[in-house]
């Protein structure tokens, strides 16, 4: 299977079972192997007691495209290290935008940047997390 088939197949895949990425309204803008690209709009249900998105609510989106870019090559990929700089307020209503991208990968290990942004292209977060990547095939070619 062509590696931009097995890439979207796979993010196809891990969606449908997600339903932690659902409830926060995600949405797939481009998947490629090693990238991804999500969206979602910040709701009134996300928001702390300071009246901004709640932190946890944009690792959760940085993280989602951590998965989805990381799982891209059909092997499943589990995080061992996640981390997340915040460097602008996120409000009610703004669109956030997750670009992740590899970094390096290897045999037992890949590691990303996801870039998250809000509609205005101001960056909101830098994200960075590795994976150890188990043996494991999402859609194994014999069988």
């Amino acid at each position: 299977m062509p590696d931009q088939e097995l890439a979207q197949k796979v993010v196809d895949k891990l969606m449908k079972q997600d339903a932690f990425s659902q409830w926060l309204g995600i949405k797939v803008i481009k998947i490629q192997p090693g990238k991804a690209v999500l969206q979602m709009k910040v709701r009134n249900d996300m928001l702390n007691g300071f009246d901004v998105c709640h932190g946890g609510v944009t690792f959760s989106l940085a993280d989602s495209a951590f998965a989805f870019a990381s799982n891209s090559h059909g092997r499943l990929s589990l995080a061992i290290e996640a981390n997340i700089s915040y460097s602008a307020k996120v409000y009610e209503g703004d669109i956030l935008t997750a670009c992740a991208e590899e970094l390096t990968r290897n045999d037992k290990t890949a590691s990303y940047n996801i870039i998250i942004h809000n509609e205005q292209n101001e960056i909101v977060g830098l994200f960075r997390g590795t994976v150890y990547r188990t043996k494991k095939e999402y859609f194994p070619k014999n069988g």
